[in-house]
């Protein structure tokens, strides 16, 4: 096996064409149907699922994309790790943040990033928390923020922010509480509408919700935080949340935030890399950086309810 037959695989499936991907890797397409033919007998699998309408990954070819991917991140990283210096870090970091979380850093890491150190690339990755994780330990990624439920043993682990959780609904909603907060018994009683229970902050909340000795029952599971919002200002239910995702809203008046009684219920936020996969000089630079922007947007208040817990 070897990286070129990685790197036309990727291309392959990247492009959906075998004669788009030629084209662009400026191999004759009878040379790069070889060479995926000899990779397909090594492994011992049809990687590739040839029609008119195009080129598709098997089942095998969509695992082995994913390795692929990570073995030629990995490649890179060492590549340059070896031609950047200590003082002047450059190249190409990867870092992934939950949809909830990204509202609030990830503008300004982008702004920071560029400002201090022009010569790295930063890639964001927005996803559930589960697929961060996934990516990060096959290596695709360099960095995650993720949120710590204590299964996080894996990975190299830095505390960045705890982030206070609240009630949310629509300012008119029918299930807004008649005060300024809400206990936690009527906050389960209503529908909410929370992610599912692949997304870090679900657990938080149900472990909250069980040791009150309660329960939740009637849940709107939701993964997009756009789709979210919506139902909330369709007024479907009710949220419990931190306030970051859902401040545009909140600061328009459109949804508000109520503090919930007797309980308090936050999450964690980490900063996480690989232990067993060494960080470029480029990717330890962003990591410095992020738990220095970190700190700013809470110290500023303009990362509402987070109290920022780096060093």
């Amino acid at each position: 096996m070897e990286l070129r037959q990685l790197r036309y695989f990727v291309a392959i499936v990247d492009h959906g064409s075998l004669s788009r991907a030629a084209r662009v890797l400026h191999v004759a397409q009878p040379a790069l149907t070889q060479q995926i033919q000899q990779l397909e007998d090594e492994l011992a699998a049809q990687l590739l699922h040839r029609s008119a309408q195009g080129v598709l990954a098997t089942d095998a070819g969509k695992t082995f994309y994913e390795h692929a991917l990570a073995i030629l991140k990995q490649v890179e990283d060492a590549r340059s790790a070896v031609a950047q210096s200590a003082d002047k870090p450059s190249g190409t970091v990867a870092l992934g943040i939950p949809q909830s979380v990204s509202s609030a850093l990830a503008l300004p890491l982008l702004t920071a990033v560029r400002h201090t150190y022009p010569e790295i690339s930063l890639q964001l990755t927005e996803e559930l928390s589960g697929t961060l994780i996934d990516q990060l330990k096959s290596g695709r990624i360099n960095l995650a923020v993720l949120f710590d439920d204590g299964q996080l043993g894996a990975f190299a682990t830095t505390p960045l922010v705890e982030e206070d959780m609240m009630f949310i609904a629509r300012a008119d909603s029918r299930y807004a509480p008649a005060g300024t907060s809400i206990p936690l018994s009527l906050a389960v009683k209503v529908p909410l509408i929370l992610p599912g229970l692949q997304h870090g902050v679900r657990p938080r909340i149900e472990n909250c919700v069980r040791a009150a000795g309660l329960s939740v029952d009637n849940v709107i599971d939701i993964n997009s935080v756009a789709i979210l919002k919506s139902a909330l200002l369709a007024d479907l239910g009710a949220t419990i949340l931190p306030v970051a995702p859902l401040l545009s809203e909140i600061e328009r008046g459109q949804l508000i935030a109520y503090p919930i009684d007797g309980v308090h219920i936050s999450r964690t936020v980490s900063l996480c890399s690989s232990k067993n996969i060494p960080l470029t000089n480029a990717a330890a630079a962003v990591r410095k950086l992020v738990l220095a922007v970190a700190r700013d947007l809470c110290d500023s208040g303009q990362w509402t309810s987070a109290q920022a817990l780096g060093a």
